[in-house]
């Protein structure tokens, strides 16, 4: 069977390519390279990707045509592209377009296709808004740009399923981490602080958030469950992230005693739109799915810091 992965030259997207892959499916990716941060790093994994036999095509998801570009029939489509994170430097509009029209644009492919089983959306926690701990019926407050256009086209990939038009479902995802994580997030940004003696940038109160820190691992896990469930799965809203909570001081500090370097800091005023907590409540995926992260926060943290001595 044939799947389409966008963002896979991502950090969470080349993860799951590569599981999928080994699963016996035929895996081809999409990515449009942005320069939101480095390209090398998303040129590596699509380097580590092709080289396992991954075909990774350059498109841009607010680009139409995409059905000119991919000619195979796709059965699984794993949407995982998208404006990341909150950062002062990206526009609405870059929000609006990269998270809003791209979606729109692809879900005009996947109705192209004739034999589609399912269509995953890659939510994220932030629509839930400064407190995501609710369950997946809950009311949904956003407080960021990016949460705000992620919920809109979680809504608008759902709305076809409601209308009977596809099979489709949507993931969101809990404050992942681990090996290819961005360089502008929490722990490799935390990781190369310690390594390379610079100082991180510490928004005032930050120390004090809580995460369900989720190990990439585990998510990609998570994500591949819906496979062979399309017909529980379809139309549904699920959280996929850990049970533990842990506070970013808490991160500090396992990084500072995994590298045994203490971590120095340029304190910075409080940053607009940063969720205070965030607690995944999964019982709906460990119920439906059989979702079952495993990995501790200190482990995944060591196999972050080992990738990041060996890129």
């Amino acid at each position: 069977m044939n799947v389409l992965v966008t963002g896979a030259a991502g950090f969470i997207g080349s993860h799951f390519a590569e599981k999928i892959s080994e699963h016996g499916f035929k895996v081809i990716g999409l990515d449009n390279f942005s320069d939101y941060y480095s390209k090398d790093l998303k040129e590596k994994n699509a380097r580590d990707l092709k080289s396992k036999g991954i075909k990774v095509i350059r498109f841009d998801l607010c680009d139409e045509g995409l059905g000119n570009i991919i000619q195979d029939e796709i059965h699984y489509i794993f949407h995982f592209a998208g404006q990341p994170g909150i950062s002062s430097k990206s526009t609405f509009e870059s929000y609006f377009q990269n998270n809003f029209i791209a979606t729109n644009n692809l879900l005009n492919f996947a109705l192209e296709q004739k034999d589609l089983k399912l269509f995953v959306n890659l939510s994220t926690s932030s629509v839930y808004g400064k407190y995501a701990t609710l369950a997946e019926d809950d009311e949904t407050k956003p407080v960021s740009d990016y949460g705000v256009t992620k919920l809109a086209a979680e809504q608008l990939v759902l709305s076809k399923s409601r209308s009977n038009l596809l099979k489709a479902c949507s993931l969101r995802l809990f404050s992942v981490y681990g090996p290819r994580e961005r360089p502008d997030k929490l722990f490799t940004k935390l990781i190369d602080c310690a390594i390379n003696d610079k100082k991180f940038p510490l928004f005032e109160g930050s120390t004090a958030h809580i995460r369900s820190f989720t190990f990439v691992g585990d998510i990609v896990d998570g994500i591949l469950s819906v496979i062979g469930k399309e017909n529980i799965c379809n139309g549904q809203i699920f959280n996929i992230g850990s049970e533990n909570e842990h506070t970013t001081q808490e991160g500090i500090e396992n990084i500072e005693k995994i590298t045994g370097k203490k971590i120095k800091f340029e304190h910075l005023p409080k940053r607009p739109g940063d969720q205070l907590r965030t607690s995944a409540n999964i019982e709906k995926a460990r119920k439906l799915l059989g979702y079952d992260p495993k990995t501790t926060f200190y482990e995944g943290l060591q196999k972050q810091t080992e990738w990041f001595k060996g890129i």
